[in-house]
């Protein structure tokens, strides 16, 4: 009775199989043939390639490019059953996106990392999205650029542009209305300390207003159809403090997880005398008011600060 011949694989080249996926396990960010090479200096190329071959028929490595060299990583299972009945590029092309995480990635990107021709990445991208696997979202860095990310992520501010864009238009009108009200709570606050009648040094310091209560006073007049933060908050006020209405003071506080121990009070100010019409105009304080000539390459005729004063 005749017997089925059973393959056998060379016990040396299931060792350096073992040995390739310790090394993957080792830098989840991938390695590269130099790294294997010197790791494994008995594995010629030929063997090399027939284990990488394996790895990949088999799903469990990925195959991406860093540059003019390749890197080989070890797959990671969650990804591969979330793209549940793609190929193995697909797959690739969903871990190259988790990867990125909420900043998102650019097409380019991608297809640079998995070394796809257009067409198929864009085919792939089309699929992901219809799985709802992925999402793409417009950038405020640019009109025309989205970037991919996952489908459940919120995308980061810097993608989005926070609070201020909406549909990738700033919101200025948005920025002007809780730039009075933060300068009007604080003006409030200061009125109010004046009116209690104390030393000069006590009115000072009962006019500073926390950082915490000038987001509470935002949130609670409804006047934002988002979520503002604290650091949103922060950056009006920061504004104000730059148009001289607004000063801070950091006094030492109880240090928090996320804080350095120092608590941000704000006080509205008043200046000692009006500001000088020359300060007003944009020439008051150009940093290169020295190099401006007509004719230059700073000049009055094409400032495009002056023309947007004189339109005011």
């Amino acid at each position: 009775m005749a017997t089925a011949a059973v393959k056998e694989e060379p016990i040396e080249e299931v060792d350096f199989e073992t040995r390739f996926i310790m090394l993957c396990q080792a830098s989840p960010e991938g390695i590269t043939d130099n790294v294997i090479q010197k790791e494994l200096p008995q594995c010629d190329t030929k063997q090399r390639m027939t284990i990488v071959n394996r790895l990949l028929s088999m799903g469990k490595i990925d195959l991406l490019k860093s540059g003019s060299k390749l890197l080989y990583r070890l797959k990671d299972p969650d990804s591969a059953s979330q793209v549940k009945g793609g190929d193995n590029q697909e797959k690739l092309v969903y871990q190259i996106i988790k990867d990125a995480g909420n900043k998102g990635i650019w097409i380019r990107d991608i297809r640079f990392k998995c070394n796809l021709l257009l067409t198929q990445v864009n085919k792939i991208l089309k699929n992901l999205e219809t799985k709802k696997l992925i999402k793409a979202v417009k950038s405020v860095a640019a009109s025309k650029k989205k970037v991919y990310m996952l489908y459940n992520l919120e995308p980061d501010r810097s993608v989005t542009g926070g609070a201020w864009y909406s549909d990738q238009d700033f919101e200025s009108e948005f920025v002007e209305v809780l730039n009075q009200q933060c300068f009007k709570y604080l003006e409030q606050r200061a009125a109010a300390a004046r009116e209690a009648k104390s030393d000069p040094i006590a009115q000072r310091n009962a006019s500073f207003t926390p950082l915490e209560d000038v987001w509470k006073y935002i949130s609670d007049l409804g006047i934002s159809k988002v979520q503002l933060s604290k650091e949103d908050i922060e950056t009006i006020l920061n504004t104000l403090i730059y148009d001289g209405k607004v000063e801070r003071s950091l006094v030492a506080g109880q240090a928090t997880a996320s804080g350095d121990g120092y608590v941000k009070l704000y006080r509205s100010v008043q200046p000692l005398i009006p500001t000088t019409g020359l300060m007003r105009m944009p020439c008051g304080a150009c940093p290169v008011f020295d190099q401006c000539y007509e004719g230059g390459a700073v000049s009055p005729t094409t400032c495009v600060y002056m023309k947007e004063w004189l339109e005011i």
